[in-house]
């Protein structure tokens, strides 16, 4: 069986990229010293793990609260670029399922 950490970003809480990239923090890091850089290189590097939620390399799954608000808002152009990263389509180096709600 596939012992994946579960995340949820919830997709309620932001409408643009600045609000998204604080939900990321919120879910996907702990301990921090610093803010975690504002772009989705940023984004892939917290998904391998590393920053205090789950360790580097281990395999997680992501549930998108409120999916279709994040279509709308930040957009459907970003959000498909966004689902591509999380599913790792340009084979970077990390394990991440996504479910989308």
């Amino acid at each position: 069986m596939d012992m994946r950490e579960e995340f949820t970003i919830d997709g309620r809480r932001f409408s643009n990229m600045a609000g998204f990239y604080d939900e990321v923090e919120r879910v996907l890091t702990f301990g921090l010293d610093r803010k975690i850089g504002r772009n989705l290189n940023a984004f892939n590097d917290i998904l391998r793990g590393g920053f205090g939620r789950h360790e580097y390399g281990q395999p997680i799954h992501i549930q998108w609260l409120a999916y279709e608000k994040s279509v709308r808002n930040p957009g459907k152009e970003t959000m498909d670029t966004i689902v591509e990263i999380i599913l790792d389509t340009d084979h970077s180096g990390h394990d991440c399922t996504l479910e989308r709600l």
